[in-house]
């Protein structure tokens, strides 16, 4: 019987039943504390009973449940069943459209006729597309390549292996072993998509995605399984008769590489995809403001970095999140995915961004966090020192959501009116 959690970020969930009756087997959390361990205990902390989720979001599926986190920009408790339902709704289909402007899913994906039709979990929206993407492969026609093989033959083709040769036909000098190129559909391009399929024949617990595969798997080609590992994805190059695999081949590495069959701790196979929020929230910010540079005239740069301490053995980086500039301009701005209650920021986050004024010789910088509660909302202060001319720091808060529930299409603005000198 497959079921499926919806929590949210940094909560807890027990063999015990919390207020909407959710609950974990014993089963089921030896298996989240062997995968925890696995991954240094990054993903969530091992309480008595149960589980507290971290800064982790996505799904997980371990048998037949399926456990999805979910970001939240406020700490608002909802303590009603159907509110609950209705946050978990609203925040699963803002994480898949973030997912989707990060470029992790397909846009056409998470529109609103799609998200309206589906029901179902983050997990089975990958499977479903990788499907879509292998049925379309396979009405294309798989590509072939040529390929080394070797084997006994009743007629000459190829180089004649003289050592095998004569130990097997000495008898039978009717045939040559020999090596030979083949020219076919088992390479490992194609062998990728095979392992994925046998991975997700293992485990989903949908029946309409089984039914799919199922048929898939009859129009798949004689491929050799093979054991796919990380570095398989290394050596793929991509050329005009593979460009059209590209997304296969990125969801088929999200399942092969994120199936967990080697930990040991119950009878279920197990399936995890997991983005820390603070990178996804960095990354969406920025392909925001990407998309307002043309009409905007601002410059957005990702991810620099900058020399900080170095000695003859070792050396130092600090790296901002974003930095932009504006005419003559630098403005920094350093995301970051957490609420707070009011306009207090640690002092480790301004002693980071008093950092990055002089490296990148900015006078105005932003700690910029989400919010439903304190949009539009912003502080400035000035440091005492560090540059000749006056530089401060903007503690700001931009809105994740709109009053619909949806994206807030207006975040690149409310971002751009903050770069002021």
């Amino acid at each position: 019987m497959s079921r499926l959690i919806q929590v949210f970020e940094h909560e807890k969930l027990t063999l015990h039943p919390n207020q909407w009756g959710e609950q974990l087997t014993m089963p089921e959390l030896e298996k989240l504390y062997a995968f925890n361990d696995k991954n240094d205990n990054i993903y969530f902390t091992g309480i008595r009973d149960g589980v507290k989720f971290k800064n982790y979001v996505g799904v997980i599926q371990i048998g037949g449940l399926t456990l999805e986190i979910l970001p939240k920009a406020d700490k608002q408790t909802t303590l009603t069943t159907e509110g609950h339902k209705n946050e978990a709704k609203k925040w699963h289909n803002a994480l898949l459209r973030m997912l989707a402007v990060c470029r992790n899913i397909r846009v056409d994906a998470v529109s609103e006729a799609s998200l309206e039709k589906r029901h179902h979990s983050i997990l089975d929206l990958y499977f479903e597309l990788f499907l879509d993407e292998v049925e379309t492969l396979l009405h294309r026609g798989l590509i072939k390549k040529y390929r080394k093989s070797e084997g006994n033959l009743n007629v000459l083709k190829g180089a004649i292996n003289f050592n095998k040769n004569i130990q097997q036909n000495l008898i039978h000098q009717e045939r040559f072993y020999t090596t030979h190129q083949v020219y076919d559909q088992d390479h490992l391009i194609n062998q990728i998509l095979l392992r994925a399929l046998v991975v997700l024949n293992q485990i989903t617990t949908s029946p309409f995605i089984k039914d799919r595969l199922a048929r898939i798997q009859l129009d798949f080609p004689e491929i050799k399984e093979e054991k796919i590992q990380e570095h398989h994805f290394n050596l793929l190059t991509e050329n005009r008769k593979s460009v059209h695999y590209a997304e296969a081949i990125k969801i088929a590495k999200m399942i092969i590489l994120n199936y967990s069959p080697d930990i040991k701790s119950g009878h279920e196979n197990m399936l995890a995809l997991l983005f820390d929020m603070n990178k996804l929230w960095e990354e969406y910010i920025y392909r925001i403001l990407v998309r307002e540079e043309k009409n905007s005239g601002i410059k957005v740069n990702f991810q620099n970095s900058k020399t900080f301490w170095q000695s003859d053995r070792v050396s130092k980086t600090i790296r901002p999140d974003l930095v932009i500039k504006k005419g003559e301009d630098t403005f920094i701005i350093d995301t970051k995915w957490k609420v707070i209650d009011s306009l207090k920021p640690d002092d480790e986050d301004l002693k980071q961004i008093f950092s990055y004024n002089l490296y990148w010789k900015s006078y105005h910088s932003i700690l910029l966090y989400p919010s439903t509660a304190m949009s539009g909302v912003s502080l400035y202060g000035k440091y005492k020192e560090g540059l000749t001319e006056e530089h401060g720091c903007t503690l700001a808060f931009v809105e994740v959501l709109d009053s619909s529930g949806a994206l807030n299409a207006k975040c690149g603005q409310q971002i751009q009116s903050l770069l002021q000198r």
